[in-house]
């Protein structure tokens, strides 16, 4: 695979607008859904850092529900990202929120960082969201063992790469806060401190490339640790149903100069409250297929946006009934 392109974006784009042609080949029946303008009301998409892949992605989505629905008024929500996005639709500060899969299997389940079963359903399984651990190019760091007695940050507290970063140096037989120092910063205060030698490694989950590691890359340049090795240690630690996890490649040129490396893949799902209105479930599924090519924010490289054959597969969370009417129209 190559470096980030503009003609791998319409590459991208191309292979989703041929991916998509099953669904929309039924899509006539649906357009009465259109006729009416739509369902009204507000919706607030809960989203991760700004500047990170689930923002540029919720405000893409914002963009593309305004337009087809102009009686929904979307709002893009910031916060640290999956654990938090999940508590936000709990107190009711969110309509809809971006989780990785992982973390919203555990919060359906009731299990940790969730003390008690979150009612949750999906809309649609969305993208892939790559584990990045980045050090230094000029570091004797290969593996995440070496990271023994160094220090790294693991992203905001509330995120779902924290709680994966954890589980991640555990698999590696280091124990966070005693083998290795760790810190919780934002992504822009863990890359001035990778920049300045604070830390001597910083994880990320999101897309490729991160716009903020490319950007850290540019000043001071980065290699990504490969990180597949360690899956079946993670699989096995989990109690859920399927890890959620799975080995993809982040391709040579990602970031300036990096080989490829194989590391950890997450899915991402759009996840929702059981009592959000069936009509807004499928204005929101209606998009995701409709608008797909629409919703690749555009640093993104590789394969992992909106795949319309795998938009139903949520794992354990069910999806709404409003979105299983709205694929039942679009794809039969």
């Amino acid at each position: 695979m190559t470096g980030p392109t503009p003609s791998r974006r319409t590459a991208l784009r191309a292979a989703l607008t041929v991916a998509c042609t099953g669904l929309l080949a039924a899509a006539g029946t649906a357009d009465a859904r259109h006729t009416d303008r739509g369902p009204q009301g507000r919706l607030r998409i809960a989203t991760g850092e700004p500047g990170n892949f689930y923002a540029a992605f919720g405000k893409l989505l914002a963009d593309q529900v305004r337009l087809a629905y102009p009686r929904l008024s979307c709002q893009v929500v910031n916060s640290e990202a999956s654990v938090a996005n999940i508590r936000m639709l709990q107190a009711r500060r969110a309509e809809v929120a971006l989780a990785l899969a992982d973390i919203a299997w555990a919060a359906y389940g009731g299990s940790a960082p969730f003390g008690d079963r979150v009612p949750l359903r999906a809309i649609g399984r969305i993208y892939e969201n790559y584990l990045q651990l980045a050090v230094r190019a000029d570091a004797p760091i290969r593996t995440v063992a070496d990271l023994a007695g160094r220090t790294v940050s693991l992203g905001a507290p509330a995120s779902g790469g924290a709680v994966l970063g954890e589980r991640l140096l555990r698999a590696a037989g280091l124990t966070p806060g005693a083998d290795v120092r760790v810190r919780h910063l934002l992504l822009p205060q863990a890359a001035r401190a990778m920049r300045e030698g604070a830390i001597d490694a910083l994880l990320v989950s999101g897309g490729i490339p991160m716009p903020a590691l490319s950007a850290l890359d540019t000043r001071r340049p980065v290699r990504l640790l490969p990180l597949a090795d360690l899956l079946p240690r993670l699989r096995a630690g989990t109690r859920r149903s399927g890890s959620g996890l799975e080995a993809v490649t982040v391709p040579a040129g990602a970031y300036r100069g990096t080989p490829e490396v194989t590391t950890i893949g997450v899915a991402n799902l759009l996840l929702c409250r059981p009592d959000l209105p069936s009509p807004v479930a499928a204005a929101l599924t209606d998009v995701l297929v409709r608008h797909a090519t629409r919703l690749v924010p555009t640093t993104a490289l590789g394969t992992q946006f909106l795949d319309a054959r795998s938009l139903i597969s949520t794992g354990v969370v069910p999806l709404h009934p409003g979105a299983v009417v709205a694929y039942r129209e679009l794809h039969g």
